[in-house]
């Protein structure tokens, strides 16, 4: 549906190795290529679901407390039963739905699209001494450039649409990735490296086969935190020329005054971009399970 406003390596061995193992199997020691160890993965049970919902629990306690209990007024401090009703007042005038897939919809394209600048100027600066000294100062001064200062930029060259909001999630989702890849390619161990050379790999079948998956934890720590960051870009993004989406929602609420509807947006985009977040750790579950 389209919406506009307008882990480790894996083991390289000559074939004369006995029995397909490696010459540091059958010597006892654990090969470097294996991975990490299955303790450090965090496993999803029911107590860590349990054990993960008794802070928000408490929250929502002390939010019903001082909504209920205490002299502070609605229009600072909504009750939760007054934020779900601002939510169903905008389901009934369909404008719910339509602003959370919008929002998701530019958050979700943004990150692919800075992802994958991302990992790309990542493996370059980080295999490339001579992209790193010429790519690297340049990038870390666009890296801190505040969201909010693109905007009157992207404003005059691309309009007031969807290319600039999209532009702009893309900038933030970027720089996580190219900041976490280029930094793991760097220290990669070098004895992997050798060895993948010492098998007459090349640089492109080396990149593929030892190095990206020797960087695989680092590249899904980069993409949980670009994914992190598009959410925190779209509510910039969406300050421009908006009528739709949950910054919109928020921007817009504060105008008027609804403060129910301020806390639903901020509860929405926590929903949202927890839910994200977990997706992507499944995919991350999935390829440390594929490298180990």
């Amino acid at each position: 549906m389209s919406f506009d406003e307008r882990g480790g390596a894996p083991v390289l061995r000559p074939s004369t190795t006995t029995e397909g193992r490696s010459p540091a199997s059958r010597n006892g020691r654990k090969d470097p290529a294996q991975g990490a160890p299955a303790r450090g993965r965090r496993r999803i049970n029911g107590a860590t679901l349990l054990l993960g919902a008794v802070v928000p629990a408490l929250l929502l306690t002390i939010w019903l407390f001082a909504s209920e209990a205490t002299a502070i007024p609605d229009y600072l401090l909504p009750s939760p039963a007054q934020v779900v009703g601002a939510g169903v007042e905008l389901a009934n005038q369909g404008l719910l739905g339509t602003y959370i897939l919008i929002s998701l919809q530019r958050v979700l394209t943004g990150f692919a699209i800075g992802a994958s600048i991302g990992l790309a100027l990542g493996a370059l600066v980080g295999l490339s001494g001579l992209a790193d000294r010429m790519l690297a100062p340049t990038l870390g001064a666009i890296r801190a450039v505040p969201s909010l200062a693109w905007l009157p930029l992207l404003t005059v060259f691309l309009g007031i649409f969807e290319t600039p909001k999209i532009t702009l999630i893309a900038i933030g989702a970027a720089f996580p990735v190219y900041t976490t890849v280029s930094a793991a390619l760097r220290h990669v161990d070098p004895h992997l490296v050798e060895a993948g050379r010492a098998f007459g790999l090349g640089r492109l079948a080396l990149l593929t086969t030892v190095q990206l998956p020797a960087v695989v934890p680092s590249v899904i720590s980069g993409l949980r935190l670009a994914l992190a960051q598009a959410w925190l870009f779209l509510v910039a993004a969406e300050l421009l020329a908006s009528s739709m989406g949950l910054g919109f929602l928020l921007t817009d609420s504060a105008n008027n005054g609804r403060t129910d509807r301020i806390f639903l947006a901020i509860l929405l985009l926590a929903i949202l971009g927890k839910t994200s977040d977990a997706l992507v750790g499944l995919g991350e579950r999935a390829l440390l399970k594929r490298w180990s």
